[in-house]
């Protein structure tokens, strides 16, 4: 006899009301955001051929995926990202679509991963996609749209972390190693184990090239990281070039009013065969989880037919729920009143409930025969009011 009946599969969860309330509201402010911003909602579907998430290097690790088998013998997958599903959808039923084309989303995504890491399989997204424009005020637009999601979603403790994947980039390229150590050093910094990125890069034989590489998480901080940067990177004019890049979109934010929500990070390595410009990621100030993470991909495209460059990021709707239970420990909704129906006035009280919601006022249909135990069962849940239906509606206070 199976004994999974009663459990949920690992890196998943159930969730029951007040935490659906919660989680529905950030979606709806979320929502807000992108659509007074100029953004339309598309949905793909859960279930996609595998091809879609794994046609080139680009593509998500097929290990991570969960996978599955259609009528005719194709491979599909669970959506286990939705950036490469909306290139799909740009190089079909959207290809004659004017750009810069603005899309939102909000759906799940699926990936298996380790459990010992404590992530989950099943995570609630809502992000953007701006496609067809590779400017820079295309990368301050979705910078700025992500500050003021979280802003919007009233959490004040939060940081936004950018940097630049070219930097990275241009300097594996000058290491003699193979593409799996080149991955194997890009997931050693993000996963920011440096005795054994420091391990790896004593064994390289471009000592000054390893030693940058090195530092890359250390260039932690404000303005001043720029200056830091260019002295260690003086001798590499693409890594410059790249500096001032980053340097001008970081002056632009400031005009904004927004740098003291901004820090430089040049050790964010986000999928360098993914990525091709700036990188970015959201964090609330103790809470250890990424609640938000996008950047610019200029390539990805391509492999679906259509050389359109794109920037975007998504919402971890689940980690921002996590994050705010944490750190506001948002208390449980309770109805403001509890409607009571005497014997033959149901319709009635019925009716009363409806005028209730109309006002905006949260209230419960007792099912109990008698008042003294509707009282009883209100004040156990902390309702302060009883409407009494007969041919009168008669409030008490409790």
């Amino acid at each position: 006899m199976s004994k999974n009946y009663l459990i949920t599969p690992e890196g998943t969860k159930d969730y029951l009301f007040d935490e659906l309330r919660i989680r529905k509201k950030i979606e709806y402010k979320l929502r807000d955001t992108f659509e007074f911003r100029g953004y339309n909602q598309v949905v793909t579907p859960c279930l996609e051929f595998l091809d879609v998430f794994n046609m080139s290097e680009k593509g998500m690790p097929i290990e991570k995926m969960y996978k599955m088998i259609d009528s005719k013998g194709r491979l599909m997958a669970l959506r286990t990202d939705t950036t490469m599903p909306i290139a799909r959808l740009c190089a079909t039923r959207l290809k004659n679509e004017k750009m810069p084309l603005r899309l939102y989303y909000n759906q799940n995504v699926y990936s298996i991963n380790q459990s010992l890491k404590g992530r989950s399989d099943e995570v609630l997204q809502s992000g953007i996609e701006l496609i067809g424009d590779s400017t820079d005020k295309a990368d301050i637009e979705v910078l700025v749209t992500a500050i003021k999601c979280l802003q919007n979603l009233d959490i004040d403790n939060f940081r936004l972390e950018i940097g630049h994947i070219g930097i990275f980039n241009n300097l594996v390229k000058l290491l003699n190693i193979s593409k799996e150590e080149k991955e194997n050093i890009r997931q050693l910094i993000e996963n920011k184990n440096y005795p054994a990125l420091n391990d790896i890069l004593d064994q390289v034989e471009e000592k000054e090239v390893a030693n940058i590489i090195k530092m890359l998480p250390r260039l932690f901080g404000e303005k001043e990281i720029f200056d830091k940067a260019k002295l260690l990177m003086q001798n590499n004019s693409d890594l410059i070039k790249i500096l001032d890049y980053l340097e001008k979109l970081y002056s632009i934010l400031s005009e904004l009013n927004l740098s003291k929500k901004i820090i430089v990070d040049l050790g964010i390595v986000n999928r360098a065969e993914y990525y091709t410009g700036i990188v970015f990621k959201g964090y609330i100030e103790g809470f250890g989880e990424e609640v938000l993470s996008g950047g610019r991909y200029d390539n990805l495209l391509k492999d679906f037919g259509r050389d359109l460059t794109a920037i975007g990021f998504a919402v971890n709707i689940d980690a921002i729920f996590n994050a705010v239970v944490k750190v506001k420990n948002i208390s449980k909704t309770i109805p403001q009143v509890m409607v009571f129906a005497e014997k033959g006035y149901e319709i009635k009280a019925l009716e009363h409930l409806d005028k209730l919601a109309q006002l905006k006022i949260i209230a419960e249909y007792s099912l109990k025969d008698g008042l003294e135990e509707t009282m009883n069962f209100a004040k156990e849940k902390g309702i302060g009011r009883i409407d009494i239906v007969n041919e009168n509606i008669n409030t008490i206070e409790i």
